[in-house]
């Protein structure tokens, strides 16, 4: 116990039993749960209090969200940690609240108005800081506590106070901090106070740095230079390096949100943007790459991955450190450096020796080292997985496209066709090899047609997947043969795989006869009209857009597929919407049926998840032309999230140029470039506007995103973020002109 203090069960309670909780909401809905949680907490049987724990963490802190459960549940683990009950777990929930919580308005009440009056209700993150704060003597008098983990949760806990409790927090942590003499407590505690207050603990941080501070408290004060801003000097770069690997010293932490600490100082210096910091991290990196630690060289492989995310620059400098590293692993690659030379492209060129002998291995190494060549020298790559791809599954798939959103990059090589032509012959159904092969094959185009024997042979194997394929590497002399096999299906087999086969012999011969009638039979079978979502409105939608004035007997179809207007839809009714209404304009002629079926989509801005949806709308409604103009004020109301503005300027510019503000256009879409929102469709428009009616300043950014250091390109897929940026460098500087 604190202080003495006595635990009154019964009272405890009661006074449980006094709050409606069942009105309070947390993660999963009513809070009705949370006082049984309590009583467990509280409770004598162990088991049951980690269950509770465990309940509480994924209720009312859940993934670090908090709610109005969470601030209600405040008072009542004060007073079960105050008693002395797993006072540290306690201490530690209550410090991921006050973490997960916000500064409150200072000119705010304590509680928020009666229901229906015209108070504003405080938000849930500035309740759950308020409830900590006013417990806050509770973790400062646990500082001083004899057991020297609840000292260290104390401390924690309390730099998560924030300004609202940093006046109290911050004279008593530093009081403990002048006397405390353990190594972990004395860097929790340095932590919390540059949370709290930076400015003033950042000389305490400076002279904690040199050796004779305990490791513990040396990595802490480094971090602390970093978050202050302090610049980075030798000093620090060498207590890095002193302390390598830094993981170790992070494990006992409490800072579980910054529990990597080398990636963490890496992202603080290249967050600062400048050249010198850019060249701390590498510094830094490479001499960790280096290192004779093998956990070092690991913890340094992850960060220049990040590294090499982040920054255009990072590949080139970090390039001869990471091949050490892989040169140091021998065959195992226990670093991942083997795998982090593919993330270096065109920059890793000095590492293909490296990556074609490895590549020559058995097992998952040899795997993996053509997978990381398939990036560096697609070339190269191509003509050794020709060897046998079924035993090279990562760099396979590498070659066909790697992760959803990247695109193949080997180019079509005579042995790797030969060897993907003999897959073809003895592939068997089932896994993703079948979708791997036909994306590469496709990618090649006519290069691949020696490919259409075999793929014609596999076409029973495959109705759905190969039609495509077919149509995209049959070569003008096969075109009659192919078309033969196409339409023999579109007779037989289930309805699916009728309507591939019959939507791949119209892009290839433009025969719509046998598509029309399964294009009828889809839109009778399936849901619309009645708010049902069908995916295969849209298949049939979309094909029959592509057979243009020819379809206008499925137009009854198409407007009975429409939802009802003015109904809630969800955004799967709404993309079915769009497509309808395109396809009725593509075989119409006419914008009447469409203008207000996307009036209604483009209207509608308030649902989750609802961006791609807008775009497909804004996208139809470009594709409409002058007859759309009703639609320029919703399109202009899309101007302003940068989401949208690539597509809902290019759409106002088909629609009704005359009201576009070209300059203030111009302006917003290099903002949407310039945050990563929407690069590609943001430089994609302002190449459609014209870049040389820019002004000089949008010139200026316009390049700018091409030549700067930090990466435009921000997420994706891991392995895609560095291949996609490239792509826009280079998109960028063809369209002002550069290399």
């Amino acid at each position: 116990m604190i202080d003495g203090m006595d635990f009154d069960r019964a009272l405890f309670h009661a006074e449980l039993d006094a709050r409606p909780w069942a009105s309070y909401t947390h993660a999963y809905g009513s809070a009705e749960d949370v006082p049984g949680c309590l009583r467990a907490l509280a409770g004598d049987d162990g088991a049951a209090a980690e269950e509770a724990l465990s309940e509480l963490y994924g209720s009312i802190l859940h993934q670090g969200s908090v709610y109005e459960a969470s601030a209600k549940a405040v008072p009542f683990l004060a007073r079960i940690a105050a008693a002395g009950i797993r006072t540290v777990d306690v201490l530690l929930l209550i410090g991921g609240i006050a973490e997960g919580g916000t500064d409150p308005d200072p000119g705010a009440g304590p509680e928020p108005g009666p229901a229906g009056s015209e108070a504003v209700r405080e938000s849930d993150e500035a309740a759950c800081r308020r409830a900590v704060v006013a417990h806050l003597p509770l973790l400062l008098a646990s500082v001083e506590h004899e057991d020297r983990a609840v000292r260290q949760a104390a401390a924690w806990a309390a730099g998560w106070t924030g300004t609202a409790g940093a006046a109290l927090a911050v004279p008593a942590l530093r009081d403990r901090a002048a006397i405390e003499t353990d190594p972990l407590v004395r860097a929790e505690l340095l932590t919390s106070l540059v949370e709290l207050d930076p400015e003033g603990t950042a000389p305490a941080a400076a002279g904690a740095i040199g050796p004779d501070s305990p490791p513990e408290l040396r990595l802490a004060a480094v971090m602390a230079c970093a978050d202050t801003g302090l610049p980075w000097t030798r000093a620090h770069h060498e207590a890095v390096l002193d302390l390598l690997p830094l993981d170790r010293l992070a494990a006992d932490r409490y800072d579980h949100s910054r529990n990597e600490p080398l990636h963490d100082i890496s992202l603080t210096l290249l967050d600062r943007d400048t050249e010198t910091d850019r060249e701390a991290v590498f510094a830094l990196l490479d001499a960790a790459l280096r290192s004779d630690d093998p956990e070092a060289r690991t913890e340094a492989v992850w960060v220049a991955m990040t590294a090499c995310e982040i920054s255009r620059s990072a590949p080139a400098r970090l390039a001869p450190a990471l091949i050490s590293a892989a040169k140091a692993d021998g065959s195992d690659d226990a670093s991942g450096a083997l795998s982090a030379l593919g993330r270096l492209g065109p920059c890793g060129a000095p590492a293909v020796d490296l990556l074609a002998a490895r590549a020559a291995d058995d097992g998952d190494t040899g795997d993996r080292a053509l997978e990381a060549l398939v990036t560096v020298d697609p070339v190269r790559a191509a003509s050794l997985l020709a060897r046998d791809p079924g035993r090279r599954p990562r760099a396979f798939q590498a070659a066909a496209g790697g992760p959803v959103g990247s695109l193949p990059v080997v180019p079509c090589d005579p042995g790797l066709l030969s060897a993907l032509r003999r897959r073809l012959a003895s592939m068997e159904p089932g896994g993703a090899t079948p979708f791997r092969l036909a994306a590469l094959l496709t990618s090649w185009g006519p290069d691949a047609s020696a490919a259409v024997p075999e793929l014609l042979a596999a076409l029973p194997a495959y109705p759905r997947l190969l039609p495509k394929v077919l149509v995209a590497v049959c070569p003008p002399g096969r075109r009659a043969e192919v078309a033969d096999a196409l339409r023999a299906r579109t007779g037989t087999g289930p309805a699916d795989e009728r309507f591939e086969a019959a939507r791949a012999l119209h892009e290839l011969t433009g025969d719509h006869g046998p598509l029309l009638p399964l294009l009828a039979e889809r839109l009778a079978g399936s849901a619309g009209g009645g708010g049902g979502s069908d995916e295969l409105i849209r298949e049939a939608a979309e094909a029959g857009a592509a057979v243009g004035p020819a379809a206008a007997s499925l137009v009854p179809a198409l407007r009975a597929a429409l939802n009802s207007p003015g109904g809630e839809r969800n955004n799967p009714q709404m993309d079915d919407d769009i497509a309808v209404a395109v396809a009725l304009h593509r075989i119409t002629g006419e914008v009447a049926d469409a203008v207000p079926v996307l009036a209604g989509v483009l209207g509608d801005r308030g649902g989750l998840w609802r961006r791609w949806t807008l775009v497909r709308a804004a996208e139809a409604a470009g594709g409409l032309g002058p007859g759309a103009r009703p639609l320029a004020p919703a399109l202009k109301a899309l101007l302003a999230d940068p989401q949208q503005t690539p597509t809902a300027a290019l759409a106002l510019h088909a629609v009704a140029p005359d009201e576009l503000d070209a300059g203030h256009v111009a302006g917003l879409l290099l903002d949407a470039a310039e945050a990563g929102t929407a690069p590609f469709e943001a430089v994609d428009a302002l190449v459609a506007f014209g870049t040389e009616t820019l002004s000089g300043q949008h010139r200026a950014r316009l390049t700018a995103l091409a030549e700067r250091d930090r990466r435009v390109v921000r997420t994706g897929l891991d392995g895609t973020v560095e291949i996609a940026d490239e792509r826009l460098r280079a998109r960028v500087r063809a369209a002002v002109g550069g290399e």
